[in-house]
């Protein structure tokens, strides 16, 4: 390996194989494993987003992962700090930093840098939350694009939680969310020495192992999980973690099952919608994921071809 690399980033869709091919880079490069999954964050979610194993969190040390409860929200600009406080402690460790995951806006808010943005504003929130069940999400995201083209061009136009905060973000300030990410990089931007993706050549070879993965959790006790979290009683569908991949649509089917009366533990619940459900919801996140890493600057190597890992190892030499 390259002797000079100090900070390596692996992005990449959901299911490419990112966590596989992290462990063979950070044992070949002495690195520490610093997730960037607005997922990975949250304590008691491990089958639904595919959390690394005990085993492999064993093998090279893990960050960011287990480091909020479900019931606190965790941000870019949160992250972006916490990120540049590990690197400098893991490189005063005389370690590289690997940066792995999926999550594109925090890769953007530490390479580019991030200006303050206003916290959350209840009050605002809420009435935002009223104009979409009045108008619908899709509404909500046609007056985002009229006032923030940017950010609008990278939300679907149901994604609420993110229409929301750039529409809290433009009414709170007159400013839009994109403004905030483009002026701050040049004082607290964070560069690494390679940014490597990998990204499939045939978009079915991907669908394929959403699929797989979305089955393997179901058979794992996915369902369960969400409903321990349900039994908490603290937990809702607005919060950021619930808002998640898979978490999501089944949280709105067991929702859909107590509004008919039945018990969400023995009644007969419709998993093969769920599996519908999930597995389109993933593969529209793959394909916003895919939509930002056209637009960064990396060096792209076919998570679906055969010798993927050693192209990848080819670019650290």
């Amino acid at each position: 390996m390259r002797p000079d690399l100090r900070l390596v980033a692996l992005a990449g869709p959901t299911a490419a194989g990112k966590t596989a091919a992290a462990l063979a880079i950070a044992h070949a490069l002495d690195a520490e494993i610093v997730s960037v999954d607005s997922a990975l964050v949250y304590r008691g979610m491990d089958i639904g987003t595919a959390k690394p194993s005990a085993a492999e969190r064993a093998a090279r040390p893990h960050h960011l992962i287990d480091i909020r409860d479900p019931a606190q929200p965790y941000s870019a600009a949160e992250f972006a700090g916490d990120a540049r406080r590990l690197i400098d402690e893991i490189h005063g460790r005389g370690r590289a930093v690997l940066l792995v995951g999926g999550t594109m806006l925090y890769f953007k808010a530490l390479f580019d840098g991030l200006d303050a943005m206003p916290p959350a504003d209840a009050p605002l929130r809420a009435q935002i939350e009223a104009q979409a069940a009045a108008q619908g999400w899709p509404a909500l995201h046609a007056e985002l694009a009229r006032v923030d083209a940017a950010t609008a061009a990278r939300l679907g136009p149901n994604d609420a939680q993110r229409i929301q905060r750039a529409l809290e973000v433009f009414r709170l300030t007159g400013r839009p969310l994109s403004d905030f990410h483009a002026q701050g990089g040049a004082r607290n931007g964070v560069q690494p020495d390679v940014f490597l993706s990998l990204e499939p050549d045939d978009r079915a070879w991907l669908h394929a192992r959403i699929a797989q993965r979305f089955d393997a959790m179901l058979e794992s006790g996915f369902l369960d999980e969400v409903r321990t979290l349900r039994a908490r009683g603290d937990l809702s569908a607005q919060l950021p973690s619930m808002r998640c991949v898979g978490y999501r649509q089944a949280w709105e089917l067991l929702d859909a099952h107590e509004a008919r009366g039945l018990d969400t533990q023995d009644a007969p619940f419709p998993l093969h919608t769920l599996r519908e459900r999930g597995i389109f919801a993933t593969r529209q996140l793959a394909k916003r994921q895919l939509t930002w890493l056209r637009g960064m600057q990396r060096t792209a190597v076919p998570c679906d071809a055969p010798d993927a890992l050693e192209r990848l190892m080819e670019h650290l030499r």
